[in-house]
């Protein structure tokens, strides 16, 4: 059942995948209307689905693919409070395809790949929410940094596409640096549970390990994209160019989780 109500979900999104691939044109009110009401009714399933999956497997994410799904389910999360607050569907224009794509993965996967790392206490559930909330936050600001350029670029060349795609330079703004403001916490939230479990379980040796390494590396920069936007005053495409160094920092962490002795994932 968690995969089939996961499969209504992607059914949904993928609304939001069309509304991506239209927006691209010159018209898109007809779709916008139902855009937002379509991927909302997407996240209840998925909730159903997630909620499901946790009470048969006994953890919130027991499988990659579970975290894939989770990592989904932030992102959208994420749209939700964006679409409340500024009643604009355009950030899905580079989210909806992120979704779309990490729940068709999560639901069509043949072969789930189990979580291996001997860390089994209940709070995990709390280290892996936390950590995929700050990686939703780095994606949605990236994603807003990402549609700043396009309408500064398309305000320049007087392009009409602009005025009529995108909120204004101000509100792309706000959306990108309160989305990092709130993913810090998260972040490091996150990490620090994730080294509390690890400490506890491995000793001093777990600060050799690839995963802590790269993943206090990813926080490091984070905190420098947050230092030069509150105090610098960075936006637009210094922003946009910092803003891709972090979520590249996020991906090597998330990659380390192939060679790491801690934090596996394994066939």
């Amino acid at each position: 059942m968690p995969v089939l109500w996961l499969r209504v979900a992607l059914a949904l999104y993928s609304l939001g995948l069309v509304y991506s691939v239209v927006a691209l044109g010159r018209q898109t009110h007809w779709i916008t209307r139902f855009t937002a009401p379509a991927v909302q009714l997407g996240m209840i399933f998925h909730f159903v689905s997630l909620l499901e999956s946790a009470h048969e497997q006994g953890r919130l994410a027991g499988s990659f693919h579970d975290v894939e799904s989770l990592l989904a389910f932030m992102l959208m999360l994420g749209f939700s409070a964006v679409y409340v607050r500024y009643r604009t569907v355009t950030p899905g224009i580079l989210i909806f395809p992120a979704v779309f794509l990490l729940t068709f993965a999560a639901a069509m996967g043949k072969h789930p790949i189990v979580f291996t790392s001997p860390l089994r206490k209940p709070w995990i559930a709390v280290h892996i929410t936390l950590v995929l909330g700050g990686y939703a936050a780095l994606l949605f600001s990236l994603s807003a940094c990402l549609l700043y350029l396009l309408q500064e670029r398309g305000l320049k060349s007087k392009s009409r596409w602009a005025f009529s795609r995108l909120p204004a330079l101000d509100v792309i703004d706000q959306i990108s640096y309160r989305s990092l403001l709130l993913g810090f916490p998260f972040m490091t939230l996150g990490l620090v549970t994730g080294i509390v479990l690890a400490e506890a379980e491995f000793g001093a040796a777990f600060l050799r390990d690839p995963k802590i390494l790269l993943s206090l590396l990813m926080w490091a920069v984070y905190i420098v994209l947050l230092y030069t936007r509150w105090s610098a005053g960075w936006r637009g495409r210094r922003a946009a160019l910092l803003a891709s160094v972090v979520f590249v920092a996020a991906i090597g962490a998330w990659a380390a989780n192939s060679f790491s002795s801690i934090h596996r994932f394994t066939r």
